[in-house]
């Protein structure tokens, strides 16, 4: 369902940095996703609720260039496994064949393949992300939060079909349309 999204929130990361970072030159250099990210999702469904959840385990790095925006790039993975919704019956179907299929396919992966700035905070980026061993072509934006000098955080959103990766079970019910919101703080190595 939602597993595609969170490995191109790491695409985004890399996306904010701009083509000749005045200020951010500070950021270049490698980070490490750390575990307090967090990679959130959203199902809507039809007369209101819908499926709202979280991803805990997800491992990543992304490489910053402010200078040649071009070199910025993003490899993420996301265990599915570790779906969380806060209702065990929905997560168990999650995690199931008709969605996940956490036993067959345990991770979802995002590499990124370009990376545009918008302006000195924002960027889209494109990228490959593998779920239920379909790859796809996937557009994430992102915005830089806050930089320190060992640290950033970027605010990925994006939304991904599930249907196009085979988790199209329970629709038009449940939307086709998954919308990821993560919040991303990663480490400079």
């Amino acid at each position: 369902m939602s597993r595609p999204l969170l490995a191109t929130g790491l695409l985004l990361l890399t996306a904010i940095v701009p083509a000749h970072a005045d200020g951010l030159s500070t950021l270049q250099g490698q980070y490490v996703i750390d575990p307090s990210s967090r990679i959130a999702f959203s199902v809507a469904q039809i007369g209101g609720g819908g499926i709202n959840g979280v991803f805990s385990r997800f491992s990543g790095t992304f490489v910053l260039d402010p200078d040649v925006v071009l070199r910025s790039r993003v490899t993420f993975s996301l265990q599915p496994e570790s779906v969380a919704t806060g209702e065990a019956r929905v997560e168990n179907f999650l995690r199931s064949s008709a969605v996940f299929d956490v036993d067959t396919y345990p991770a979802i992966t995002f590499r990124s393949t370009a990376v545009r700035r918008q302006d000195s905070d924002h960027a889209v980026i494109q990228g490959v992300l593998t779920a239920r061993g379909i790859a796809r072509r996937e557009t994430f934006e992102a915005t830089l939060v806050r930089q320190e000098v060992r640290a950033v955080t970027i605010h990925v959103v994006g939304e991904l079909m599930r249907s196009l990766y085979g988790m199209d079970v329970g629709t038009p019910i449940y939307s086709n349309i998954v919308r990821f919101d993560m919040m991303l703080n990663g480490r400079r190595r």
